[in-house]
């Protein structure tokens, strides 16, 4: 028998939706495994358990609503200790990271990274990761665990891990000793001229843009469509938009009825902001790019050709 611990992500007093689609997976999982799924909740409140249902057991740690790496990873290697899972899965996002090589280290455990997918098969354990923003699948036999898994947000759905219910909750002390690490303060990035996740149709540009200068035949069509021009993080990077414009993980969510992504290959990370959208079309040179995996639509070619062609219909 072996049980799923999903570690619950949140930020500003709500969950994140990277934590329901690890429930999601986790429910699978924990069948196949003939066990059930547990959460491990470090630093939220009573509201977050109750949305918990999907875990049949919530371990709670006070240790503060606000992320202290070195505590919350304290808090999690005495859960895993606790509990002794199977699998025990961590979202890879920055808190992730944080979190899950620490408690790994501590209680001894292996660690893969990156995982789009864990399942259990044949008594064994295998988990598949993505490498290279998405251009590679990297497979790892993990035996019968167990074993700590940082799961990529955007690759299982979120509603079928949100379910509402009573779990049991095992409360836990906190850590008794304090890290050297203090929370001053969470910074928001600004406000800019434009509100990206109110608008009902995006163009959003990545690296294939090329130049500054050629944003403006994505803002001709953006113009024409009554869409705004929004981009992924190598163009907020380099300066060519502002950073209210950027789609990620360091960027904002969106979820526009339609999303037009030119000359963007796909990471992670940018899936992570946009992958709610009603309707993805993609456009990208290379057949292989990681966003036609999550597009309904996809264009294999030029994203200057394409535009031109859309310009002369519209």
């Amino acid at each position: 028998m072996g049980n799923v611990l999903v570690v619950a992500e949140h930020l500003n007093g709500a969950l994140g939706d990277v934590t329901f689609e690890m429930l999601a997976h986790a429910k699978g999982l924990a069948q196949a495994l003939g066990g059930e799924v547990h959460a491990a909740l470090l630093g939220g409140n009573d509201e977050m358990t109750r949305q918990l249902g999907a875990a049949s057991t919530v371990y709670s740690v006070p240790v503060g609503a606000e992320f202290d790496p070195e505590t919350h990873a304290a808090a999690l290697a005495a859960v895993v200790e606790k509990s002794r899972p199977q699998v025990t899965l961590v979202a890879s996002t920055s808190m992730g990271m944080d979190l899950a090589g620490a408690c790994a280290s501590r209680v001894g455990l292996p660690l893969v990274a990156y995982c789009t997918s864990i399942v259990y098969s044949s008594g064994t354990l295998r988990a598949t990761s993505q490498l290279y923003g998405g251009k590679m699948l990297a497979t790892s036999d993990l035996g019968m665990g167990p074993c700590v898994a940082m799961m990529l947000p955007g690759y299982a759905n979120a509603d079928s891990g949100r379910t509402a219910g009573l779990p049991a909750v095992q409360a836990m002390a906190a850590p008794g000793t304090a890290g050297k690490i203090r929370f001053k303060r969470l910074v928001m990035p600004p406000a800019g001229d434009v509100d990206i996740t109110t608008k009902d149709i995006l163009v959003a540009i990545g690296r294939g843009i090329g130049k500054k200068e050629d944003i403006e035949t994505a803002q001709e069509l953006a113009d024409a469509l009554g869409a705004a021009v929004a981009a992924s993080r190598p163009v907020i990077d380099a300066g060519w938009l502002p950073k209210a414009r950027q789609v990620g993980k360091s960027g904002l969510k969106v979820k526009p009825k339609v999303y037009l992504a030119l000359g963007i290959s796909g990471a992670p990370e940018h899936i992570e902001g946009m992958k709610a959208s009603s309707t993805i079309i993609a456009v990208n040179t290379d057949k292989n790019a990681p966003i036609f995996d999550v597009a309904h639509y996809g264009i294999v070619g030029d994203l200057f050709e394409i535009c031109e062609a859309l310009m002369e219909k519209l």
